[in-house]
Order: structure tokens, then sequence, then C-alpha cells
């Protein structure tokens, strides 16, 4: 089942189409190849075109409501996956998650003992721009996205058991109904639209990691920030130069998210 549209891609080469009979009809199978399109040479035909233009779209409209109180949820949601993302390397490592909270002011901490420091410490801002990434690869399948929504619930479910403050108490179960909302929209109301709803969640998530990593590491320095804690454990690393880093390697996160997202859709 295609991204955005119900339709049937026929390629020149005919190793991708099975005719049961020499005269073409309509009742005839097509079968895909197996090989993913790594070279996207079925790109681009309507379903990949709308999902650039979705994203566009998703970019523009985050510019231009950037400052608003429209986009306050989306803004915290996304430090709690930054959040989730220093607990999960703490967890990996073996180390023990004391509490998760998320503040009105956009800031967040995860409070943990034990575990590689130097794998938890930019979990926070790599995991952000990685997870984003990772919702926009899996907003190009139904069944994908589906999952993806599930993984979210779980999470946010998860960071309920974790001493949260009473911001990330609310932020979870808003975002649990939305989330929940839309999974039951999707199937009895309007097919696509959670795809719609996880790729918004990717764009978002992926846009506001590069936007934190550059505010808060490159054009100035925040004391006590993820970039401070990597220069105190390797002190030759400058704050800004860990916050050049950490931006190189989220914006290659995101063009991989739309490079896999597309080679998914031309594939099928």
């Amino acid at each position: 089942m295609s991204m955005f549209l119900r339709r049937q891609r026929h390629l020149e080469n005919g190793s991708s189409i099975s005719m049961i009979s020499n005269e073409p009809s309509p009742y005839d199978p097509i079968k895909y190849t197996d090989d993913p399109d790594w070279n996207l040479t079925n790109c681009c035909n309507d379903e990949e075109i709308i999902f650039l233009s979705l994203v566009f779209g998703y970019l523009l409209a985050n510019f231009f409501l950037w400052n608003t109180a429209l986009l306050k949820p989306m803004k915290l949601i996304a430090v709690f996956v930054h959040e989730m993302s220093h607990a999960t390397a703490c967890w990996i490592t073996g180390g023990k998650v004391l509490g998760i909270e998320v503040f009105g002011n956009e800031g967040g901490v995860t409070k943990y003992q034990g575990g590689v420091r130097g794998c938890i410490i930019p979990a926070g801002y790599l995991g952000c721009s990685f997870w984003g990434a990772v919702f926009v690869t899996l907003s190009g399948d139904r069944t994908a996205s589906l999952i993806s929504a599930c993984l979210f619930l779980f999470a946010l479910a998860i960071s309920l058991c974790f001493a949260p403050n009473r911001i990330m108490v609310f932020l979870s179960l808003g975002f649990m109904v939305l989330t929940m909302g839309f999974i039951f929209l999707d199937r009895f109301v309007f097919e696509p639209l959670l795809q719609y709803l996880t790729l918004y969640y990717g764009v978002f998530i992926g846009s506001f990691s590069v936007y934190d990593i550059y505010d808060d590491l490159i054009t100035r320095t925040v004391e006590g920030s993820d970039a401070h804690a990597c220069h105190q454990l390797i002190p030759c690393c400058l704050p800004r130069c860990v916050g050049l880093q950490f931006v190189i390697v989220a914006l290659g996160f995101q063009s991989l998210g739309l490079y896999f997202a597309l080679v998914w859709m031309s594939s099928t």
C-alpha cells in the first residue's frame, strides 16, 4: 500500500511486471522488485511529490509559527524526546534512570546513576535528531507509521514511571490522547492521516534538534549544557566545537531520513 495515494507503478524494465497472458488485462497481477531503489530511479512520482510538498509545507509553517503559543506543545514534546534519548542511552549502558522532567521554559533534565557518561551526554541532541529522522522514514508506509506511533505511546507511558513533574505528566497524557485519536481516525475515517502526523512529528523534532543545537551550542554557550559536559569529559573539545559536530550529525540524520523515505516509497 502506498503512502499517500493508492496507485500502481509500472516500471520500464519488464522484470517488475508479470503478465498472465500476452494481452494486458486489469486483472493481471503486478509484482514489484524486492530490491530497494537506492538510486531513486523511480522517483519522483505523485506519491513522492506529495511527500516532499508536505515536508516543505511543514517546515514553512514551523518557520512562521515558531515563536507562537501554537507550537509550544510541540517544542515541549521535542524536549521530551531529547530527555528520553538521554534515558535510553543510560539504560543501554547499564545505568539507572531516577527521573525525567520537562519544564515550561523548554528545558529538561534526566536524573540518572551509573552508565557511560560519554554515551549518555551526547545522546540528547543527537538522539532527538535521530528519532526525528526515524519518524520521517517510517511515515512512508501505513503499517510503519502505526508502529512508530505505538513506540511513541510506549515511550510516553514509560516516562510516567520515572518521577515526572507536573508538565511532564500533562504533556505525556495529552500527546497519548492525540496520537491514539489519530490512530482511530486513520483506521475508521481517513486512511493516510496517521502518516501525515508521523511525518509532522519527524519534521518538527528533527528541525527542533538542529535549531536547539545552533541556538544553545553555537551562537552562544550555555553553562551546564550537554556541550559543556562533553568539554569537561574531553577538555580539548571546546563547547562550540562540540556544537558544530552535533549540528553536522543532526543535519546528516535529517538528510538520511528524507532519503530513506524516498527509497521506501519509490521501491514499492
